[in-house]
C-alpha cells in the first residue's frame, strides 16, 4: 500500500502547483507592459494578457501629410508590448513547465 501514499504525495504537489500556477497567471493580467517606437513618439501600453490598455502618442508625431509613418509607429509600438509580454510570460510561466514534458503553450 505504500504506492498509494506516494500518489496522494504526488497528487497534492500537482494541486500546490496548479495553484501557483493560476496565481501566477492573475499577476500576469495585473503587469503593465510598455512598447515604444519613434524614440518615444509612440507608446503601447498591454497587460501580461497581450491586452491593450492604453495607447500614447506624442502631438509632434502626427503629420495629417504622412499618416502612415503614425500608422507604422503604432504597429511597432503594439508589436514591441506584446513581444515584452510573450517574455513575460515564458520567464514567468517557464517555471512550471521546467523538467516536465508538455507540449508547449498548455499553460
Amino acid at each position: 500500500m505504500r504506492g498509494m501514499g506516494n500518489m496522494q504525495n504526488m497528487m497534492k504537489q500537482m494541486q500546490k502547483m496548479q495553484k501557483k500556477m493560476e496565481e501566477a497567471q492573475v499577476e500576469l493580467g495585473e503587469q503593465k507592459i510598455e512598447g515604444t517606437a519613434g524614440g518615444g513618439m509612440v507608446t503601447v501600453i498591454v497587460t501580461g494578457h497581450k491586452e491593450i490598455i492604453d495607447v500614447k502618442i506624442k502631438e509632434e508625431v502626427v503629420d495629417p501629410d504622412d499618416v502612415e509613418m503614425l500608422q507604422d509607429l503604432v504597429l511597432a509600438a503594439t508589436n514591441d508590448a506584446l513581444k515584452k509580454a510573450d517574455e513575460l510570460t515564458n520567464k514567468t510561466m517557464g517555471q512550471f513547465t521546467k523538467g516536465m514534458n508538455l507540449p508547449g503553450g498548455l499553460f
